[in-house]
């Protein structure tokens, strides 16, 4: 029967999840090496600059980010295999939006020195990722609630962008 319902054995179907949970990974870790790339001297830049006594100290960026690039990918695998009455393209057009909003917000803010364009980028991101969020608790509770930490982590950064555009100009 359940082979009958869905076309394919549960094997199969559960085999075939695997490669786009592999593409949504390296979607998002092409994103953090395309960021640290344009970046590179991204360390040194941020320890240079006038930050707020709350700045975080720039090691903890790599191991959170790793974190959260991991969830961000997690999060759209989920969405895209929720059995939902609605389409996974608005969901999926949203997350892919947020996603080059935060490839965008690197070179901004580290390569080219633009903290005011760097901060509207942050804050069209945390935007699009309410959106991304609202349309993945559509399709799967779980999937929105595993963007909370991005979420809060860039709220944190959008605030630090401020503080840093206004330390430094």
């Amino acid at each position: 029967m359940n082979q009958a319902v869905h076309g394919q054995p549960p094997s199969a179907r559960g085999a075939s999840r695997w490669p786009l949970l592999l593409l949504f990974l390296g979607l998002c870790f092409a994103v953090a090496a395309i960021g640290g790339a344009a970046a590179a001297d991204a360390g040194s830049t941020y320890t240079a600059l006038e930050r707020p006594g709350w700045a975080p100290p720039s090691w903890l960026f790599g191991p959170v980010w790793t974190v959260l690039y991991a969830m961000i990918a997690v999060s759209a695998w989920l969405a895209v295999r929720a059995r939902s009455t609605t389409s996974a393209k608005p969901a999926m057009i949203a997350w892919g939006a947020q996603l080059a909003l935060n490839l965008a917000w690197t070179p901004l803010f580290f390569a080219a020195d633009q903290y005011g364009l760097a901060f509207l980028d942050i804050l069209l991101l945390l935007a699009a990722l309410a959106v991304t969020m609202l349309l993945f608790h559509r399709r799967s509770p779980a999937a929105a609630l595993l963007l909370v930490p991005y979420a809060v982590w860039v709220a944190y950064a959008t605030a630090l962008n401020l503080a840093i555009w206004q330390l430094n100009t």
